[in-house]
């Protein structure tokens, strides 16, 4: 009898949620080449295309439709089954720090669901910036960090951090009115925020004269006041609510990279820690 490979069958289910192989691969931290791969494989095993590839993105052909909800229950199964055997083990209290930048409308949701599969575990989380984070989990304030990190061009995640996926920048405002505007208004979370740092080095590489005019202590805040107009921010793709818009390059506006989320492991884990970190990388990539 032949049977599925799992990984395979996520990795149907993530390009057919993502809409195209670029996004996919992003979410699994693999390369497109890789994730194309995986798909070949799939097809080759199933005897049928699955996806229509297009320079837009990718559609499902009548194959693809009829595997992908199978995809779902079989991979739902398999997790299932996981936590069930998981989920008496992990018993224990866990010191989370999460950035607010790692998708706020979704945030609770994620942590009701860890709470859910394993009712033992005792969560105390903690909401702050990345640098802070990193500063207390090395100091052993926390045992694990979920942190943001832009990624310039030439740069990389500091060895033994987790990486989970990435996402877009974008400079946002409630309207393009703003990007005509000199000095250009910022709206900016504290200097030590290194979104910050980002943004006006970029508008300064490119020349573009700008001043703070808001700074906001959260991203809470910074949507905001961005959404009552005060002026420009930057912004990861899940932190973009329905109030703003999305500002780039036909509007005047430097390039940005993209952001990498990843988790920071405490510096002396111990078995219990390792395990829920697994566990959190697995839960977060698929979330």
């Amino acid at each position: 009898m032949r049977r599925f490979d799992l990984e395979l069958l996520y990795a149907l289910v993530t390009v057919a949620d993502s809409g195209s192989f670029t996004a996919a691969a992003i979410r699994l931290c693999r390369s497109q080449s890789a994730v194309s791969e995986q798909i070949r494989k799939l097809e080759e095993f199933c005897g049928s295309i699955l996806f229509i590839r297009r320079k837009t993105g990718v559609q499902l052909t009548a194959a693809g439709e009829r595997l992908l909800p199978q995809a779902r229950e079989l991979l739902k199964l398999n997790d299932l089954v996981y936590r069930d055997i998981q989920s008496d083990e992990l018993s224990g209290t866990l010191r989370l720090a999460i950035t607010d930048y790692f998708r706020p409308d979704d945030i609770a949701n994620v942590l009701r669901r860890l709470q859910r599969d394993y009712p033992k575990l005792k969560l105390h989380v903690d909401i702050q910036p990345s640098a802070l984070i990193d500063q207390n989990v090395c100091n052993a304030n926390y045992d694990i960090g979920l942190v943001m990190k832009p990624l310039p061009i030439g740069d990389f995640l500091p060895e033994g951090w987790l990486e989970l996926y990435r996402e877009p920048l974008h400079w946002v405002a409630a309207d393009k009115l703003v990007t005509k505007l000199r000095p250009l208004p910022l709206v900016m979370m504290p200097e030590s925020c290194t979104m910050h740092r980002l943004a006006i080095h970029q508008l300064h590489q490119h020349g573009t004269p700008c001043e703070i005019i808001h700074s906001a202590s959260g991203v809470t805040g910074l949507q905001l006041a961005l959404a009552a107009g005060l002026g420009l921010g930057c912004l990861n793709t899940s932190s973009i609510n329905k109030s703003l818009v999305r500002l780039g390059r036909e509007d005047g506006l430097p390039d940005l990279p993209e952001a990498a989320f990843a988790l920071i492991p405490g510096t002396l884990q111990t078995p219990f820690q390792k395990k829920v970190c697994t566990i959190l990388t697995d839960i977060l990539r698929r979330s």
